[in-house]
């Protein structure tokens, strides 16, 4: 193992490093009842994915392009709403996820922003279907 790699892995918490290589909430979900994406100057994105059971959120993915940082804070963000209820995801802040990784490096709370940011569209999306489900069947990813 090079020194690069020890650093890096004794600079993170546990949490962190479980978030940043956790694959199983990496996902596009089909037919999501609330999608949301937040993206970055540089090209980077995070897109949240919402399945609804009533007011609990059953299912939470994510599709990301970003660095280490905002696949932490993606998988962070479905760690923190799945399961539960949706007054409770609305609660969720980027100050949240970055406490929950403990170690999110400072000049990267941006992901932080970008993970929750996209939650907050997915929650806003769940909620405009509910309204107007006929909606949902004219929805593409962008």
């Amino acid at each position: 193992m090079s020194e690069e790699t020890k650093d890096f892995l004794q600079s993170h918490s546990i949490k962190f490093l479980e978030m940043a290589f956790r694959t199983d909430k990496c996902e596009i979900m089909a037919s999501p009842d609330g999608y949301g994406k937040k993206s970055r100057d540089c090209g980077d994105f995070i897109e949240i994915y919402l399945k609804a059971n009533g007011n609990i959120l059953s299912h939470v993915s994510y599709y990301s392009n970003g660095c280490m940082n905002a696949l932490s804070c993606a998988n962070a963000v479905v760690f923190l709403s799945e399961g539960k209820p949706l007054s409770h995801a609305w609660k969720i802040t980027p100050d949240h996820v970055a406490n929950y990784l403990e170690t999110l490096p400072e000049h990267d709370f941006h992901c932080a922003e970008m993970a929750v940011g996209a939650l907050k569209q997915a929650l806003l999306n769940l909620n405009e279907l509910r309204v107007s489900p006929w909606k949902k069947v004219y929805r593409t990813r962008s």
